[in-house]
């Protein structure tokens, strides 16, 4: 164990994995030459947001796996974020991948108790706040808008089962995933040795959340719900989503510059927090705000059909795609 990203904090995490390396293909033309999660909502990115997020939660190390325009995100976070130490791993098979790949990329640099999230959500920074201890994951009341991947739970309000899709009757109530989990060293180290068998076995295709779901059911795996409704939230897929996104995180209600108690420690961040940039080659340029200002504002989104994510943005089949927001928010 790396004893300076040890978890000291009376059992608080304070390591976060971020899963960037997809190619974000339903978000083109934003993504022909940027990574998805540069993608702005109003004045600041997806990833911007998030880091605040991060360091208002006291987090101290970041880990991004990467891949598709990977110097991008590197130019953008640099080695430090505020709090934050900021290490990355590189993905080159990003393109032909499931999430499952960029979780065990993740095996060896992890070796402490860890917060997984996905690149392509925006939420209340209120929300992580029951995140921040091992054995959480972050579900909400399903809604008609939201497909994917789903759990039941039990009285005690841990996961009882995983379901892919929503498709078809039940007598349960499920709850749709966010997908944001946290783990303890002893569950990551179970984690890691399933994953090992999936990946040997060429199943690199496959949603982490299998394995997830693998575990639960086998009794190797406890995972306890954290609500996400009440607080806006949103998944960011397409130009629809981005849209819908703006809506809820409208400009004059998030703050985007970094707070006070925070140092700079990078050229890699700059006033306001980080420099907004897109690569072009191997050059790294200013990004101007203007390209998004133009983005399609839908006034049918609640009747739209909802598709998910998929940090590698395989084909996949309409089951096992997942989508969610804040409930009754536009």
């Amino acid at each position: 164990m790396n004893p300076n990203h040890s978890n000291r904090d009376n059992g608080v995490v304070t390591t976060a994995l971020l899963l960037a390396a997809g190619k974000g293909s339903r978000l083109y033309p934003l993504t022909h030459d940027t990574p998805k999660c540069l993608t702005m909502v109003h004045e600041a990115s997806i990833l911007e947001r998030l880091v605040i997020n991060l360091n208002k939660q006291g987090f101290k190390r970041l880990v991004v796996v990467t891949g598709y325009q990977e110097k991008c995100i590197r130019a953008f976070l640099g080695t430090r974020a505020g709090g934050m130490t900021i290490d990355y791993i590189y993905s080159p098979l990003y393109a032909t991948t499931n999430n499952i790949y960029s979780l065990w990329m993740a095996r060896e640099i992890i070796n402490e108790p860890f917060l997984l999230v996905e690149s392509d959500l925006v939420f209340d920074v209120s929300l992580l706040d029951d995140m921040r201890y091992p054995g959480r994951i972050a579900v909400a009341r399903m809604q008609p808008w939201m497909n994917g991947s789903t759990v039941t739970v039990n009285q005690s309000q841990h996961v009882k089962k995983f379901q892919n899709g929503i498709a078809g009757t039940f007598d349960e109530t499920r709850y749709k995933t966010v997908n944001i989990y946290s783990f303890s060293l002893s569950s990551w180290h179970s984690i890691t040795e399933r994953l090992d068998q999936y990946i040997s076995a060429g199943r690199v295709n496959n949603y982490y959340e299998t394995v997830f779901a693998e575990m639960v059911a086998d009794g190797s795996l406890t995972l306890k719900i954290v609500s996400f409704d009440g607080k806006p939230w949103y998944e960011i897929d397409t130009i629809e989503d981005l849209a819908e996104a703006k809506k809820l995180f409208s400009a004059d209600k998030y703050e985007t510059k970094i707070p006070s108690n925070i140092t700079q420690h990078t050229s890699g961040i700059s006033k306001p927090f980080f420099q907004h940039t897109k690569c072009m080659g191997k050059e790294t340029i200013t990004r101007s705000l203007s390209r998004l200002k133009s983005l399609p504002q839908s006034n049918s989104l609640s009747l739209k059909r909802i598709h998910g994510a998929n940090i590698q943005e395989k084909e996949v089949s309409p089951e096992n795609k997942s989508k969610g927001r804040m409930h009754g928010t536009v």
